[in-house]
């Protein structure tokens, strides 16, 4: 389905919490702006601490489910943008995007500790996402979005 929104697809490497909250506050930010896929080159299962910490900041994530890649990699994006270092080196190329970008934040998940200490930095990895997401929707107004309406 074809729509004059600029496509923008966070890619991690599991994305059951980093891709999913930078979709969250796109999505809040800028409402139908963008179409707004997350996608994990091993997707697991939407992590329950990163919906929680997102409830915290009054957006409701609860809905959204990550995608694969192989069923993304048939599809056009205006932005293509990492959130984890292994995604920008297993990265494929996706040659129609008008911009590519990467902003390397922690896995949550892979924190070390016990599980309270886990707990602590979902909040951390949440607040670097969204200043990364509100830079991305800064850099972003600088360009016509039919510039990056791809049909």
């Amino acid at each position: 389905m074809a729509t004059n929104q600029p496509r923008v697809l966070f890619l991690s490497t599991g994305d059951a919490a980093r891709g999913l909250i930078a979709e969250g506050f796109l999505r809040n930010f800028t409402g139908d702006r963008f179409e707004i896929v997350s996608v994990g080159g091993e997707p697991r299962t939407s992590n329950l601490l990163a919906s929680a910490v997102m409830m915290e900041a009054d957006i409701d994530t609860s809905g959204q489910k990550p995608r694969s890649l192989p069923e993304s990699l048939k599809e056009r994006f205006g932005y293509v943008i990492t959130i984890c270092d292994t995604a920008i080196e297993r990265n494929p190329i996706f040659p129609f995007a008008f911009g590519v970008g990467h902003g390397s934040v922690v896995d949550p998940n892979s924190a070390d500790g016990l599980p309270e200490q886990k707990t602590g930095v979902f909040p951390r990895v949440r607040d670097e996402i969204k200043d990364k997401v509100k830079q991305f929707i800064a850099d972003s107004a600088q360009i016509k979005a039919s510039e990056l309406s791809i049909a």
